[in-house]
């Protein structure tokens, strides 16, 4: 059952301590950091593939996914704006359980990301330094980005600002030159033949679409940041709902309109079959060294999200300690008021990700790699079952309205939210490479559920001689 109301007091009382420096510009590119990685200047050609010019429609359907998560955490990050975020509400409102199954399931995701993230950077600066070895990138980008997390959470917001801004810079320049080489602005005219040549606008059918829908919610996976940073922002009640609103603005507007250009300017069929797309673009307009600037923008990519996804780790961390599912000097903050310890465990299990990385790529990591994405759909899933539940009690508690209201008075959207990923789930069974999602989240949320409770076992008689202490003191 969840918590009573004074229980809920007590956890969110538990949450606090962190500083709040973040404004809202700073979260919302803290959120586009961590949603605008490798996958979009790379990895758009898988979604190509599986719907062909139709994957327009696969990110507007994404797109439509991530605004009703936005209405639904919008509403409970103003409501309780504390760093444990989306697992916090869950453990409010639903069961202890599903708090504790949803702030692991995004570490351990979050931590295979950067992971993943500092072994993409090292491949790419191999590009200009092929002589020097991989694993020394990796420790100076760790080392490195240590660091500026373990600083203030201001310096780490203005920081992850400009490094952000790098990507949302290019994007800009990309949409700009793909139009302008659509309609012939200053360049020969490509026109729209290619969103219906090779089969048509749907070559793969509404079933491509469907698939596609799936690769669209990874990329939008990411703009919860805003949530989980809520703890250290500046006035969370003005702030949050502005950096959600302008996250996922930006974000539909990259990825929908970068997805127009990709499948307007070359054909489908060839989208990232020897290059990055993105690449293939600048390279159409003359743009001298294409590849060499590409590859500085994904290294940046790479390292951006790597910095947000560290940050996110400590925190997720910092929560679950201070929520008493963690072991109680992970909660402790530094002089310049950063959860350290908590970081400096999430580089820990990053170096973990990269050990199985390199030596069980074919097997540990893998399952690895398949329940941290597991996790993600997992927590967005929560996320709307939580928010029911949160409606649900403000119903019932007779207060007059809620201190922010996003979605619409009926709690449909969260509803249709919820169905559309459980079959975004399912249809991953489906998609090349993604098999594995489901192979691995089912066993990591038995071994996550045996975790919690033999924890709760372990805090009962904590709890109990704490309640004596409390007796013979009354």
């Amino acid at each position: 059952m969840p918590p009573t109301k004074t229980n809920a007091e007590e956890i969110l009382a538990r949450q606090s301590g962190l500083r709040r420096q973040l404004t809202s510009r700073q979260l919302s590119m803290i959120a586009l950091g961590g949603a605008i990685g490798t996958g979009l200047f790379l990895g758009s050609a898988v979604s190509i593939h599986l719907a062909g010019p139709g994957v327009i429609l696969s990110y507007a359907g994404g797109a439509l996914i991530a605004l009703a998560l936005m209405w639904a955490l919008g509403e409970m990050a103003v409501a309780h704006p504390v760093a444990g975020s989306f697992g916090v509400y869950a453990e409010i409102y639903v069961h202890p359980w599903a708090g504790y199954a949803m702030r692991y399931s995004y570490w351990l995701a979050q931590a295979v990301a950067v992971g993943s993230e500092v072994v993409a950077a090292s491949i790419y600066c191999h590009f200009w330094f092929p002589k020097i070895p991989g694993w020394l990138w990796i420790i100076a980008f760790s080392a490195a980005l240590i660091y500026v997390n373990a600083r203030s959470v201001g310096n780490f917001g203005s920081f992850e600002y400009w490094f952000a801004l790098i990507k949302v810079a290019t994007i800009c320049v990309f949409l700009a030159l793909g139009a302008a080489l659509l309609f012939g602005i200053g360049f020969p005219r490509v026109g729209f033949a290619n969103f219906t040549a090779r089969g048509g606008f749907l070559p793969h059918g509404w079933t491509g679409v469907g698939l596609g829908v799936a690769m669209a919610i990874f990329s939008f996976i990411g703009i919860e940041v805003v949530a989980v940073a809520s703890g250290e922002a500046k006035n969370p009640e003005i702030a949050v709902p502005r950096a959600l609103r302008w996250t996922l603005a930006r974000l539909a507007l990259f990825y929908i309109g970068g997805m127009v250009v990709l499948v307007g300017v070359m054909p489908w069929t060839q989208a990232g079959l020897t290059e990055s797309p993105f690449v293939r673009v600048f390279q159409s307009v003359g743009i001298p060294a294409a590849a060499a600037i590409m590859n500085f923008v994904v290294l940046t990519a790479a390292l951006s999200s790597m910095n947000t996804n560290l940050y996110l780790t400590s925190r997720m961390l910092f929560s679950l300690s201070r929520g008493g599912y963690a072991p109680q000097w992970l909660c402790k903050l530094n002089s310049r008021g950063s959860p350290l310890i908590a970081l400096l465990v999430s580089s820990i299990g990053m170096a973990v990700a990269l050990v199985l990385d390199v030596r069980f790529q074919d097997t540990a990591f893998v399952y690895t790699l398949g329940a941290a994405f597991f996790g993600g759909l997992f927590v967005w899933m929560m996320i709307f079952l939580t928010h029911l539940f949160f409606r649900r009690r403000f119903a019932r508690s007779g207060a007059p309205e809620l201190p922010a209201r996003f979605a619409p008075r009926s709690a449909w959207t969260s509803v249709a939210g919820f169905l559309a990923l459980a079959g975004v789930t399912i249809s991953t069974w489906w998609i090349p490479g993604m098999k594995i999602t489901l192979l691995a989240g089912p066993p990591w949320l038995a071994f996550i559920t045996v975790c919690y409770f033999v924890s709760a076992r372990q805090r009962a008689p904590e709890k109990s001689e704490i309640a004596r202490e409390d007796d013979s003191h009354g």
